[in-house]
């Protein structure tokens, strides 16, 4: 990457989902930490302008979730739909240019015309017959049209992808795309070039997706006689079996993370693994520490696996670095405990005990939610009979302590002959309800023989 550049990359979502997507997340990632690493500045712009996909609070919802995320943006949210001017006075530069014309087509001569295509076999692209149309301004002047690309029939282009290297496109390849649509909004093509060079994006850095319309993006950028930025094309997010990460097969909103009880710092770190390495190897590493150790260049091209199971072992262990302050303070958003008078000297007195066996906060109530309230149904059947050897232990004791109630169940167990893998059994089910949880007799020092005893009776 050339430090002489004034950096300045961007991220441009549209709002037509529920959220910011986790892909979005991971792109806004890689473009704020090449900003932080040069010196530069991050930009966030909303592309708005597909009408008909538009959902209404879903800007709002993306901004919140960047926020969450700690990926702070230094310029913006510019919106496309407040700047519909622009691209009209720059699609009809290139049409005076001859780079563009007039389109009239109807939708239904379009879809005739892609039906024969498909009935010859031929790849989809319009046959240009309106670049052919004479005396376009006066038909404009009545009648509905689009702005197509000129895209020239001969030669190649090529551009320098940093991630991936030299790519090379024929012309004859490529579509005379839509630029301008006939509600004069912009489709992404044009929006894309004159946003970027308006707002001075040095690095262009967005999913592979976008790779066969980079050579579009270059005609325009020459076409209008401005200067080229940097592309870098990310690999795309996978599912575990490698198909493309949609939410047919996964979570794929930032917001679903966030309410499920996953840590940011966790996610943006896990984010961070997708495509590119720590230098020494390592999986746990902060923001900061990243920005000053990437380099985009060393981005892997081979299509990354968003594994949900790898995530959730990544977030315990930010959760277990906690202190048990930090710990309550985190698992009292997501408690139903958390308005309770004891839920603090609980939460922050039992947090060793905790934080190793829950992956993210929200599973804190069911693991523990038998230390405020005494469970009310059990994973299977008492044996009262098993159950009152460690009763009768526990209540002769005079010291509450992990080795003394060790020492004592184990000699009662032995005395009648039983397992005392048995009888604990029996007794951690008696106090938490459930087969499995904290280790038992620390959680039965916490609690006090009062209790312990009184859930025994």
């Amino acid at each position: 990457m050339n430090k002489k550049l004034a950096v300045r990359t961007r991220i441009a979502p549209s709002p037509t989902g529920e959220n910011l997507h986790i892909g979005n997340a991971y792109t806004a990632l890689i473009n704020y930490v090449v900003a932080r690493k040069l010196g530069g500045k991050f930009i966030i712009r909303i592309e708005d302008t597909d009408r008909s996909r538009f959902v209404e609070g879903s800007e709002a919802r993306i901004l919140e979730s960047l926020a969450w995320l700690g990926i702070k943006y230094d310029e913006g949210p510019y919106r496309q739909s407040e700047r519909l001017e622009l691209y009209k006075k720059y699609a009809e530069e290139l049409v005076e240019k001859g780079h563009a014309y007039y389109c009239f087509c109807t939708p239904e001569r379009l879809i005739q015309m892609r039906e024969s295509q498909e009935a010859r076999h031929e790849p989809p692209r319009y046959d240009g017959r309106c670049k052919k149309v004479k005396s376009q301004k006066l038909k404009v002047k009545s009648e509905k049209y689009v702005i197509r690309l000129n895209v020239p029939d001969e030669g190649t282009t090529t551009f320098t992808d940093l991630i991936r290297g030299e790519i090379t496109f024929e012309n004859k390849l490529l579509d005379d795309q839509v630029i301008l649509k006939s509600d004069g909004y912009p489709t992404y093509h044009l929006g894309v070039v004159v946003d970027d060079h308006l707002m001075e994006i040095s690095h262009i850095i967005r999913g592979e997706e976008w790779i066969s319309s980079t050579p579009k993006h270059i005609l325009l950028y020459k076409f209008f006689g401005w200067h080229v930025p940097l592309y870098a094309h990310m690999p795309l997010l996978r599912n575990p079996d490698k198909s493309k990460l949609s939410k047919r097969k996964n979570p794929v909103w930032v917001s679903w993370f966030r309410e499920e009880g996953f840590l940011p710092e966790a996610l943006v770190n896990y984010l961070a693994t997708m495509a590119w390495a720590f230098p020494d190897g390592r999986d746990i590493f902060s923001l900061d520490e990243m920005i000053r150790e990437f380099k985009l260049e060393d981005i892997q091209t081979t299509a990354p696996i968003f594994d949900l199971e790898k995530l959730k072992w990544m977030n315990k262990q930010y959760l277990m670095k906690k202190t048990p302050q930090q710990f309550t303070a985190l698992v009292s958003t997501a408690s139903v405990y958390s308005g309770t008078p004891q839920f603090n000297n609980i939460a922050a007195g039992t947090a060793t005990l905790f934080q190793p066996r829950i992956d993210t906060i929200n599973q804190y109530d069911s693991m523990a939610g038998f230390l405020y309230d005494p469970p009310k149904t059990y994973e299977h059947s008492i044996n009262k009979e098993i159950l009152n050897i460690s009763r009768r232990a526990l209540e002769n004791l005079s010291e509450w302590s992990h080795d003394a109630m060790e020492k004592a169940i184990r000699r009662a167990a032995e005395s009648m002959g039983m397992n005392a893998k048995d009888v604990f059994m029996e007794l951690r089910v008696a106090i938490t309800g459930k087969t499995v949880g904290p280790p038992l007799l620390e959680t039965l020092e916490f609690l006090g023989k009062d209790k312990t005893l009184s859930r025994l009776h």
